[in-house]
C-alpha cells in the first residue's frame, strides 16, 4: 500500500531505480528484499494489489470547449451576432459616466483665488494668499504664492482671518475648498481628499479583481453599481471634509469594480481581430466625459449638485442585472458547463443561430462534460509559473512608470508653481491636458495596428525615455549656456524646449499606461484575468498617486522624482523585449495556456539552430524529463546520456 501511495504521488509512473537497480521501498534486511525475483504468492501480494487499485487520473476537459475563440465563438456568430453587438454597446455606455467620476476632482477640489474680507465689510486683498500648490491646471492668481505649510510668522498672521472670499475658476459658484475654507493651514486637507479617491481605486482594483475571478464579472459589476450609488450620493451630503474624504475612498473602491468588470467583459466578448478597436472606442467615450465635464460643472454651479449629477446616471446600470449575462468565456474556462449550456442556448436564441450548424460539435461535447465540477483559480497561483508572472510584473512596472512620469511632464509644462504656468486660464489648461490624451489615443490606433502590441509599447516607451532624458540633461546644458554673455540664448529658449519635451512626454506616457493595461488583459488567462487586470490597474493608480503626494510636500523632491522615473523607463525598454505578441492571437483560457504564451522570435531561426526563446509549437513540457527516468531500468547502467558505453 505504501508503494501505491508513492506511485500516485509521483504521477502514477513506474518507480525510479536506485543505484543498485532495486525498487524503492524494497530495501532493508528482510527476507522479502533478498528473495530472487519471481511471481509473488497469490494469497499475499496478489490479494493486496487487487485490494488497493491505483485510481485512474481524472480525464482532462475536452480541448474543444477550452478553444473559445476557435470553436465556441464562431458557433455563436462571433461579433456578427446581434446579441454580442448589443452587449458590447452596453459596455460602452457606462464609460461616459466613468469619465465624469474620474475627472471630478479637477472641479470639486480646484484651488480658487481667495482673500480675506476685513471687519469693515470692505473686500481687501490681504497680501500673498494665493495657494502655490494648485493642481496641474494652474492657478491664475496675480499674487505670489506662499509656501506650505505656512511658516510661523510672516504669512501666518495673514492667514489669521475669520471670513474668506473666493473666486472659483472651474465654473462652480462653490466647491469643497470654499465650502470648508480649506486654505492656508488647512490646505493640506485638499490633497488628502484627492489622495483618498486614488487609494480607493487602488484597493478596489486589487480586491474586486480577485472577487471577479471567484464569483464572476456580473456580480462584481452589479454590487459595485449599488454601492457607488450609496456612497456617491452620500458624498454630496457630507458635513465636513473628513466625511467627504472617507466617502470618496469608498466611492473610488466601487468605481474600480465597475471599471475592472466592464474592461474584462469587453475583452472576453470580442474575437481576436476586434479587441483593440472595441477597447479604444470605450476609451474615446470616457474622454468624451472628460471634455463634457466643464460644461456639466457650469450647468450645476454647486459642487453638491455636480456630485449628484455625476452619480445618478449609474442608476441606469441597475437594469444590467436583467439584460447583461455572465461572461460565457469565464464560465467555460472555469468549467461551469451547466451554466454555460444555458447561456449558449440564450445566445443561439437571441442570434437565431441554427444548432444544426454546430459542425465542431460544441453542444454535444458540452453535454458530455456537464457533470464536471467547477475549477476556479486565484491570482496567487501565478507565483508558481515560469513565464506568466514575469509578463504580468513587466506590464505592472510599465503601467506604474507611464502614469507616474506623466505627472512629471505635466508639472514641467505647467510650471512647478502657479506663476510659471504657460496659461492663466483653467479651461485652457484643462483642455490642453485632455487634447494631449486624445491625440495619444488616436496615435495608438495605427501604431498598434502596424507594429502590434509589443512593438507599439516599445515605441512609446522609447519616446517617453527620450523626452525625459532630454528634458533632464539637455535643458540643464542650455541653461548653462544661456548664462554666458555671448551665447545669444535666453530663458525663453529653454522654456520652449521644456514645453516641447513635456508635450511629447505626456503624449507617449499616456499611451504607455493605456497600452500596458490592454496588453495585460490579453496575455492574462481568463481564469485569473480579473486579478491580473487588478494588479496592472492598481500599479497605474500608484503612478497617479505620486501627483497628490508631490503636491502635499509642495513639490519638494520633484527633480529626484523625475530622475527615478526616467531610470525606470530605461529598465522598461529592456523588459518589453521579453513580452509575447498577442495581436490576432486567441486569449489564453487557463494558466497552462498563459504559461505557453511566450515571445515569438523577431527573425525565424535557421534549420538546425536551437533558439533560446522557443515558439508555442516548440515548447516542451519539462516534466517529461521525469517520465524518461521511469524507463531507465530497461537501459544498461553503464550507458551514458548520448548512448555511448562508459569505460
Amino acid at each position: 500500500m505504501a508503494i501505491d501511495r508513492r506511485r500516485e504521488a509521483g504521477g502514477g509512473g513506474r518507480p525510479l531505480p536506485e543505484e543498485n537497480g532495486s525498487v524503492p521501498g524494497a530495501v532493508g534486511g528482510g527476507p522479502a528484499a533478498a528473495a530472487p525475483p519471481g511471481p509473488p504468492p497469490a494469497n499475499v501480494a496478489g490479494a493486496e494489489i487487487q485490494a488497493v487499485p491505483v485510481p485512474p487520473p481524472p480525464a482532462a476537459c475536452s480541448p474543444l470547449l477550452l478553444d473559445y475563440d476557435g470553436s465556441v465563438l464562431p458557433f455563436l456568430g462571433g461579433l456578427g451576432g446581434g446579441y454580442q453587438r448589443t452587449l458590447v454597446l452596453l459596455t460602452w455606455v457606462p464609460a461616459l459616466f466613468i469619465g465624469f467620476s474620474k475627472f471630478s476632482d479637477s472641479f470639486l477640489l480646484d484651488q480658487p483665488d481667495f482673500w480675506c474680507r476685513e471687519a469693515d465689510g470692505q473686500g481687501n486683498w490681504s497680501g500673498s494668499l494665493a495657494p502655490s500648490h494648485a493642481n496641474h491646471s494652474g492657478n491664475g492668481s496675480i499674487f505670489p504664492p506662499p509656501g506650505l505649510p505656512t511658516p510661523a510668522g510672516g504669512n501666518a498672521s495673514e492667514c489669521d482671518c475669520h471670513e474668506w472670499h473666493y473666486r472659483i475658476r472651474a465654473g462652480l459658484v462653490q466647491n469643497v475648498v470654499s465650502k470648508w475654507d480649506l486654505v492656508c493651514d488647512s490646505a493640506w486637507k485638499v490633497h488628502i481628499a484627492k489622495f483618498s479617491l486614488l487609494v480607493g481605486l487602488i484597493f478596489g482594483h486589487l480586491i474586486t479583481g480577485c472577487i471577479a475571478d471567484w464569483v464572476g464579472r456580473r456580480p462584481v459589476l452589479l454590487f459595485s453599481v449599488i454601492f457607488i450609488l450609496i456612497f456617491g450620493l452620500t458624498v454630496a451630503l457630507s458635513v465636513n471634509v473628513t466625511m467627504f474624504s472617507t466617502l470618496r475612498f469608498f466611492e473610488g473602491f466601487c468605481l474600480a469594480g465597475i471599471v475592472l468588470s466592464l474592461y474584462a467583459l469587453r475583452i472576453e466578448l470580442c474575437p481576436p481581430g476586434h479587441r483593440f478597436m472595441i477597447t479604444m472606442v470605450a476609451s474615446f467615450i470616457e474622454m468624451a466625459g472628460q471634455f463634457l465635464m466643464p460644461g456639466l460643472a457650469a450647468l450645476c454651479r454647486d459642487w453638491q449638485v455636480l456630485q449628484a449629477v455625476i452619480i445618478c446616471p449609474f442608476l441606469l446600470m441597475l437594469l444590467y442585472w436583467v439584460i447583461f449575462p455572465e461572461s460565457l468565456r469565464w464560465l467555460m474556462a472555469t468549467q461551469q458547463f451547466e451554466a454555460s449550456k444555458e447561456l449558449i442556448l440564450q445566445f443561439t436564441h437571441k442570434n437565431r443561430v441554427n444548432t444544426e450548424s454546430d459542425i465542431k460539435g460544441v453542444v454535444p461535447e458540452l453535454e458530455k462534460e456537464i457533470a464536471r465540477r467547477p475549477k476556479k483559480v486565484c491570482i496567487v497561483k501565478v507565483v508558481g509559473t515560469r513565464n506568466l508572472w514575469k509578463n504580468i510584473v513587466v506590464l505592472c512596472v510599465n503601467s506604474l512608470t507611464g502614469y507616474g512620469i506623466h505627472h512629471c511632464f505635466a508639472k514641467s509644462m505647467m510650471g512647478h508653481e502657479a506663476k510659471m504656468a504657460i496659461t492663466h486660464n483653467f479651461y485652457a489648461d484643462y483642455y490642453t491636458m485632455a487634447g494631449i490624451a486624445l491625440a495619444s489615443c488616436l496615435a495608438m490606433c495605427p501604431v498598434v495596428g502596424f507594429l502590434g502590441r509589443r512593438g507599439g509599447l516599445l515605441l512609446f516607451m522609447i519616446l517617453t525615455a527620450l523626452a525625459s532624458l532630454l528634458q533632464l540633461g539637455l535643458l540643464n546644458l542650455i541653461g548653462k549656456y544661456s548664462q554666458l554673455p555671448d551665447s545669444g540664448m535666453s530663458d525663453s529658449v529653454k522654456d520652449k524646449f521644456s514645453t516641447a519635451f513635456s508635450i511629447v512626454g505626456m503624449f507617449s506616457s499616456h499611451a504607455v499606461g493605456s497600452l500596458s493595461v490592454f496588453f495585460c488583459a490579453e496575455i492574462t488567462p481568463t481564469v485569473i484575468r480579473g486579478g491580473g487586470l487588478g494588479l496592472v490597474l492598481a500599479s497605474a493608480g500608484f503612478g497617479r498617486l505620486t501627483a497628490p503626494i508631490m503636491e502635499l510636500h509642495n513639490q519638494k523632491g520633484y527633480f529626484l522624482h523625475h530622475v527615478i522615473f526616467a531610470c525606470c523607463t530605461l529598465i522598461c525598454i529592456i523588459c518589453i523585449l521579453l513580452l509575447p505578441e498577442s495581436k490576432n492571437q486567441n486569449l489564453p483560457e487557463n494558466i497552462p495556456d498563459g504559461e505557453h504564451y511566450t515571445r515569438q522570435p523577431l527573425l525565424p531561426h535557421k534549420k538546425g539552430e536551437q533558439p533560446l526563446l522557443l515558439t508555442n509549437s516548440e515548447l516542451k513540457d519539462y516534466s517529461g524529463l521525469h517520465d524518461s527516468a521511469a524507463v531507465s531500468d530497461g537501459i544498461s547502467e553503464n550507458t551514458t546520456a548520448n548512448g555511448m558505453k562508459s569505460m
